[in-house]
């Protein structure tokens, strides 16, 4: 992997990461058109931008990081078991799943879903706008939602977005419960997959290693906050018509 192709693919980390479009999709179709194949160094790669990614939310919610915030990441902690215990049982079903294929079918239904669940979306009366006011219970079944995102192409973001809607959250404050849910979901994935591959890392090229996290990280971090704009004006109806036209050309080109 080259400077080129490490900027290109932190970019893609970065942007997609924590938008309702897939990272791990969006990843898999920019290495197959660029020619990158999947190897150890790569998957060392991937793993440095991720962290920078993990980086970006950190910075963006410091005021989050703090003994008073406790309940908070019990929360958090809860709404991860369910995806954790699953992805450790079906980890080797789960690779087989990663082709262009099943992600082009993926952003399909994902971009189906989303449209959906806005066209029967309203406001309610006592909708949660502060995280911090989901329940355990809320928590739990935004938990059970994020199962879905271990088929390539549903979308991690997506997954708990839509299942936050789905038990009382208003739109910005389900994206803010998914960021902040990422941490332990890509903490784990992030330490699982450092422990795997870190013989690998004295094969890397650190230049191409820091280009890419330095991209990621800066890139992650403008997108928290441009989507949280977004948010406030928009609904979701436009990732899930992207999230289509990009599965249907996918398919075409395949």
């Amino acid at each position: 992997m080259n400077i080129f192709e490490s900027i290109i693919l932190g970019i893609v980390q970065g942007f997609t990461e924590f938008l309702p479009i897939s990272s791990t999709g969006h990843l898999i179709v920019v290495s197959e058109f660029m020619g990158i194949k999947q190897t150890a160094v790569t998957k060392a790669y991937e793993v440095i931008i991720q962290f920078a990614a993990i980086l970006a939310v950190i910075i963006n919610y410091k005021d989050k990081f703090t003994l008073k915030k406790i309940e908070l990441w019990k929360k958090l902690i809860l709404a991860f078991i369910p995806i954790g215990v699953v992805g450790f049982l079906f980890a080797k079903q789960i690779k087989t799943l990663f082709s262009v294929e099943v992600v082009a079918v993926m952003f399909i239904m994902g971009g189906i879903i989303f449209l959906i669940v806005e066209r029967y979306y309203k406001k309610k009366e006592h909708e949660i706008n502060d995280i911090e006011e989901v329940s355990y219970k809320q928590a739990f079944l935004i938990g059970l939602a994020q199962i879905c995102a271990l088929i390539p192409g549903t979308s991690r973001a997506g997954s708990t977005i839509i299942g936050a809607m789905l038990v009382g959250l208003s739109r910005k404050a389900s994206a803010e419960f998914s960021f902040l849910l990422a941490l332990p979901v890509m903490c784990a994935t992030t330490a699982y997959d450092l422990m795997k591959h870190y013989n690998d890392f004295s094969d890397a090229n650190l230049t191409v290693l820091a280009v890419g996290f330095v991209t990621s990280f800066i890139v992650a971090y403008i997108t928290i906050k441009l989507f949280l704009r977004f948010l406030e004006k928009f609904t979701f109806v436009f990732f899930g018509v992207y999230r289509i036209l990009l599965g249907v050309l996918l398919l075409v080109l395949i």
